[in-house]
């Protein structure tokens, strides 16, 4: 069950940054296969999902030292059009942090633009659990897709 869990966090933390990966694949494995909790299930997925947006965070007030490396993920084009969709709507524009594609970007805005990491996690975590959540209650069949 350790194992199973620290996959689960490992995958949720690496599919929030910048680097792709599917973490929703191994949570609806592990509701399908295991006998843990989902409950337990949502809140390290959650967790992880959490941290890594936490870290693209940490990255947008840092920008300014990573943006030129080669190394760094975000292109300019992508980072101009975050920022504009986060000043049209602000720190709400945090809600669509689970979104593939446009979410992770906005989480490194948030950091660019300063954004204080109270406000920062409280959108986030709506989001992020929220997403989970959901997947979960589909899964389960508790909800229709």
């Amino acid at each position: 069950m350790i194992t199973a869990l620290a996959g689960l966090f490992i995958s949720a933390f690496i599919a929030a940054t910048l680097f792709p990966a599917a973490s929703e694949a191994v949570l609806v494995t592990l509701l399908l296969e295991t006998s843990i909790p989902p409950v337990l299930l949502v809140v390290i997925a959650s967790l992880g999902n959490i941290g890594g947006s936490t870290i693209n965070w940490w990255l947008g007030k840092q920008v300014e030292h990573f943006q030129y490396k080669p190394w760094f993920p975000v292109k300019p084009l992508s980072l101009a059009k975050a920022k504009i969709r986060f000043h049209k709507y602000g720190e709400w524009s945090l809600l669509l942090s689970w979104v593939p594609i446009i979410g992770d970007p906005l989480t490194v805005v948030a950091g660019i633009l300063e954004m204080p990491i109270k406000r920062f996690l409280f959108f986030v975590a709506i989001a992020k659990i929220g997403r989970y959540t959901l997947l979960t209650l589909v899964t389960l069949g508790v909800m229709p897709a």
